[in-house]
């Protein structure tokens, strides 16, 4: 089962990196790539379904309050980032085009997909620590600095991508550079996933030891 969740979580971490390159894809794969991580989130939440019923017991910490709620808002974000999906879709699924006025759909797809993104990086950020709990010292610590160093190559990157006019609304349409070659593209990505996770690690590092 633990290796099951682990192939299910990398996979999640696959499907999303392809879906945030959308200038590399292109719109039928981004719909088709949109529907494959619908179904294995899906899997994902049955394989912790556990976690719903745990939801209601024992005490919540500061550090359970945050995963809480980034979780709670990571859910949010990701189904309405599919249901404006399916409801701009020309390709996988044409029969719910039109569900939501397109306009709208489409705003509201471009914010929440970065929201998505966003939250899913403090989501794996706050699962760090455990993550790596049995790894040594030293280990740790290169880890540590090889993702402060990649972390402030995402930062660089999201102050010059525009993102924060996506996720404020700003802005209805996103502009990418279908010149840049893929490679770049998802570095890029990468670069502000392990900012997010960076970000995530730390907090749960200083909630953990806080009463």
């Amino acid at each position: 089962m633990k290796n099951l969740k682990l192939c299910i979580d990398a996979l999640l971490c696959a499907l999303l990196m392809l879906l945030m390159a959308y200038q590399v894809t292109g719109e039928v794969l981004h719909e088709w790539f949109g529907v494959a991580i619908d179904v294995t989130l899906i899997v994902h939440h049955v394989l912790n379904r556990k976690w719903y019923s745990s939801l209601f017991k024992g005490r919540y910490t500061a550090y359970r309050i945050v995963l809480t709620a980034v979780n709670t808002l990571l859910l949010a974000s990701i189904a309405l980032t599919a249901l404006c999906g399916m409801a701009m879709s020309t390709h996988a699924l044409p029969f719910l085009y039109g569900l939501l006025p397109v306009s709208f759909a489409r705003q509201f797809h471009l914010a929440m997909s970065y929201w998505s993104f966003i939250l899913m990086g403090l989501h794996l950020g706050l699962h760090v620590p455990a993550m790596t709990a049995k790894l040594g010292k030293r280990t740790k610590t290169a880890l540590a600095v090889a993702a402060a160093v990649v972390a402030c190559a995402g930062l660089w990157v999201f102050a010059q991508s525009g993102i924060a006019d996506y996720i404020l609304f700003r802005t209805p349409f996103a502009c990418f550079d279908y010149d840049k070659p893929a490679a770049l593209v998802f570095a890029e990505n990468l670069s502000m996933m392990t900012l997010f996770a960076f970000t995530g690690g730390a907090c749960a590092r200083v909630l953990r030891k806080s009463r």
